[in-house]
This record gives structure tokens, C-alpha cells and sequence, in this order.
């Protein structure tokens, strides 16, 4: 078996350049077995995927990663346990910014512990919603003493942009990584954040790199599906193929994606993703994933090797798009326009 490459993000540190992302794993997606869940996570840890991301928002899903990491040992020991790389999010909700105080972020920092089974969490990414609510740069301070206690052992943010990230760096924090949208159709870290994170040393974990499923075999050739769509997840990437420049040019990226899937034996959501894990500063790709039925096509996105022509194709399709607006999540964090409209914004529905 070919096991997915690995990055090491910290001295000590190390993960599997692909991820397997938890949020599908969340309430509000359907029922879910968690005995079944359970058996579709040490199967990815098993065939090398050994990282998973996961979120204090993520309702649940804390708690099934903990049973997870529990029954993965029972099987395989402390030393292949070791190699289990948990990382979670720290998003205080947006109505608790202005009173944020560091008992109640340290109570929720305690709380993924429990849940994840963890007296010390491998990766923390921290969210803020607003920045013009609250204190961001003291939550951010805060996370930094948790670390120093020990609460925390590596600290990263998400969805941050350029200068805050550059102020945090500025405040003495330093982030060991970034979670980011980026895929072929949203390449907003390449503006100004793949410069500053060379600058500081900082790493991207990037999500969305399918776009929702967007950029897969299952929308090739098919018509704009104007109107209302099945769920916010597909809603939000339908707004970014349109910034990107509609559909007509979705489907040519598409449609050479198919080409050169073709002459790798892959998918095109396969060749979606490893494209980016060929861009600066990314150590690994978040792949969504419900249960284990793509596990063998999120193996090869690790595997996959493309060539310089492969990507001179991709890129020359890329050269006909427009640039999507703003910084990392800028759109996204304007809750009054057509991006962040869909957001929701309160989702930690247990207190901690």
C-alpha cells in the first residue's frame, strides 16, 4: 500500500499531507452512527491518513474524534496512537465576542480537551468572527498563555487575513499554521498571505480545495444550476465559480481537469487537490468526507504526481479567471453581502 506523504509542520511535528475534515461529520448533515463513523476513521489512520481536523462548532464531532483516538489505541498501542494528529478550532461565538473573557476561552479550550480525550490539544486554529467586536489580539494572547501551560500545543488560526496576521506575528504569537480556503476556483492565498506566510514561517492547511464537490466528475457537462441549491456548503462555492467567471469557464477547468485525470487513472476532484498541495507554503489538503466511500480517492490525492505540463494546463485555464475580491475571507466576513449572508455565526450550542 502507498501511504500519503508527509509534512513535518513543527519540529516534532509531523502529519499526513492529507487530512480528513470532520465537519460532514456534524450535526445538521443527517443522522450518524457513530460505531460506524468510529470504523471509517481508524480505517483512514490505518491507510496512513493520520490527521484529522475537527472544531469546537463542529457539533459532535469532538466527541466522536475522542472515541475514535480511544478505540484506535485499544487496537494498535500507544506508539501508532502517537501518530495521531487531532486539530480543532477555537470559534467563540460571534454573539460572545464584546464579553469574551480568558475563564470562559479557557473553559472551552478544557472542554475539547475532555472531549477529544486529550490533556494536551495537538493543534488549535483560532477563528474570530468580527474583528470590530471585542478584543481578537488578547483571545489571541490568551491562546498563547494556554500553550505556555500546556493546554495547547500547537497554536494556528483560520480564516484570518494578511495584516491580522501579520499583527499577530507583530504581538510576539506565532502561528504554526493557517486554515484557508483555497482551491483552483478561490486562490485568494496567493495574493498576499503566501509572502507573509514565507515571512514568518507559517504553514497553509487549506480547505474547500473541491469546492463543496464543485470540482469532481459530477458537475462535468452539466447545465448552471441557477436558483436555490441542496445546502449552504454548495450555495457558497456556486457564488465563487460565478466571481470566478461563470460557468462557461467552470466547465473548460473541468473539462482539462477531466484530461488530465484521464492520463493519471484519477478523478477529477483527485487532480483538484493535489494541484493545490503543489502550491507555496501548503502542507496538507482537508478532504470532507462522511464515510470511508472515498477513502481510496483521497489516498491518491497524496499519491498523485503532476507534471509541469499538467499544471501549464490547469494554470492557462486559471489565466482566463477573475481574481476573487478582497483578502482570505474578506468576503465571507461581510454578513450583509451575497457571501456571508449564508454564514452562520452562533454555533458552539453548548455551553461550556
Amino acid at each position: 500500500m502507498t501511504y500519503p506523504p508527509r509534512f513535518t509542520l513543527a519540529p516534532g511535528y509531523d502529519i499526513s499531507r492529507v487530512v480528513r475534515g470532520g465537519w460532514q461529520l456534524a450535526g445538521g448533515h443527517g443522522a450518524i452512527d457513530q460505531s460506524a463513523a468510529i470504523e471509517d476513521l481508524i480505517a483512514s489512520a490505518e491507510s496512513g491518513i493520520t490527521t484529522f481536523d475537527c472544531a469546537d462548532i463542529y457539533t459532535g464531532v469532538e466527541e466522536i474524534m475522542g472515541a475514535f483516538r480511544a478505540e484506535y489505541g485499544r487496537r494498535h498501542g500507544a506508539q501508532a496512537l502517537s501518530r495521531i494528529r487531532v486539530h480543532t478550532k477555537c470559534v467563540p461565538d460571534l454573539e460572545k465576542l464584546p464579553v469574551l473573557t480568558r475563564p470562559m476561552l479557557q473553559e472551552t479550550i478544557d472542554r475539547s480537551c475532555k472531549r477529544l480525550g486529550l490533556e494536551q490539544l495537538d493543534l488549535v486554529q483560532f477563528h474570530w468572527w468580527d474583528y470590530t467586536q471585542g478584543d481578537w489580539l488578547q483571545a489571541a494572547q490568551w491562546l498563547k498563555e494556554f500553550r505556555t501551560e500546556g493546554r495547547i500545543g500547537l497554536l494556528s488560526g483560520t480564516n484570518f487575513d494578511t495584516d491580522h496576521v501579520e499583527t499577530i506575528f507583530d504581538a510576539g504569537i506565532a502561528l504554526t499554521s493557517l486554515q484557508v480556503q483555497y482551491s483552483l476556483l478561490d486562490s485568494r492565498p496567493e495574493k498576499r498571505m503566501a509572502a507573509a506566510a514565507t515571512r514568518n514561517d507559517m504553514y497553509f492547511l487549506c480547505y474547500g480545495t473541491v469546492a463543496g464537490g464543485f470540482l469532481s466528475d459530477l458537475w462535468l457537462g452539466q447545465p448552471d444550476p441557477m436558483g436555490e441549491m441542496e445546502n449552504r456548503s454548495l450555495t457558497k462555492y456556486r457564488l465563487i465559480i460565478e466571481d470566478f467567471g461563470g460557468w462557461d469557464l467552470f466547465q473548460t477547468l473541468l473539462s482539462t481537469l477531466r484530461d488530465i485525470a484521464d492520463a493519471h487513472g484519477c478523478d477529477v476532484a483527485t487532480v483538484a487537490s493535489a494541484a493545490i498541495l503543489t502550491r507555496p507554503r501548503v502542507a496538507g489538503v482537508i478532504v470532507g468526507a462522511r464515510n470511508r466511500a472515498h477513502l481510496d480517492a483521497n489516498l491518491k490525492v497524496g499519491a498523485l504526481a503532476l507534471g509541469t505540463d499538467d499544471m501549464a494546463r490547469i494554470d492557462a485555464v486559471l489565466a482566463r479567471a477573475a481574481p476573487l475580491e478582497g483578502d482570505v475571507y474578506s468576503l465571507e466576513r461581510d454578513r450583509h453581502g451575497r457571501h456571508g449572508a449564508i454564514m452562520k455565526y452562533n454555533l458552539n450550542t453548548e455551553e461550556a
